[in-house]
């Protein structure tokens, strides 16, 4: 893929993931938040959040697959996006829910379950970001980089988890952001099962003449 193409499809999903703020913006202007404003700016964050982190993680199945790369170069930028809205979906609860009631806030984190995942989602996000820049993995190293992103399946769960314990019963779209999950972990458990699989299989059997050649390129007879 060439550089310009890069360029192309960073600034649609740059788009694409300011718009849901954009509509949100337009429901505020025209007064349509409808009955509990506070609850639907909320749920419209949580919602988008969710949404943007699936895709995030849909990056490498999508390259698993269809052997496409581009996905791939799109999935810090969608991770960061993803992270951005969980923030505002906090800062929600913190600044117009709870108007910075700590003592509240933490009796809700400890008694109601929906919200201990989705505080546990956030705080693991947090290094995530942080450590998403190339001058990062350098200092981490690329193996432990790659240990303390896989965090990013926790973080799915718990989003998951997060939406279904809070949603109504009658509501089945968090059964939809499961199933979703269920099938992206899956492909990566079914490749990361291949590849184990093929580097634990022995190879061919040496046959005569086959013996490790000298340095200079012929065999030992």
């Amino acid at each position: 893929m060439t550089r310009r193409a890069r360029v192309a499809l960073k600034v649609v999903v740059w788009g694409g993931c300011l718009a849901p703020l954009v509509v949100l913006g337009y429901h505020a202007a025209t007064g349509d938040l409808s009955a509990n404003p506070i609850s639907f700016i909320t749920n419209w964050l949580g919602d988008w959040t969710l949404r943007i982190l699936l895709a995030s993680l849909a990056a490498t199945p999508l390259r698993i697959l269809f052997r496409w790369s581009w996905p791939v170069t799109l999935r810090r930028l969608l991770g960061l996006f993803a992270l951005f809205y969980a923030t505002l979906h906090f800062s929600v609860w913190l600044v117009l829910d709870h108007f910075f009631a700590w003592r509240e806030m933490g009796a809700d984190i400890v008694k109601r379950p929906y919200i201990t995942v989705g505080m546990t989602a956030l705080v693991l996000m947090i290094p995530l970001g942080a450590t998403s820049t190339a001058g990062a993995i350098r200092r981490l190293g690329g193996a432990r980089w790659q240990w303390l992103h896989r965090l990013v399946y926790v973080v799915g769960v718990c989003a998951v988890l997060h939406y279904r314990w809070l949603a109504k019963k009658a509501n089945p779209d968090p059964y939809y952001y499961m199933a979703a999950l269920v099938v992206l972990l899956a492909i990566r458990a079914g490749d990361w099962a291949r590849r184990r699989t093929s580097r634990a299989r022995p190879g061919p059997s040496p046959q005569p003449g086959d013996q490790n050649p000298l340095p200079g390129g012929e065999r030992v007879r």
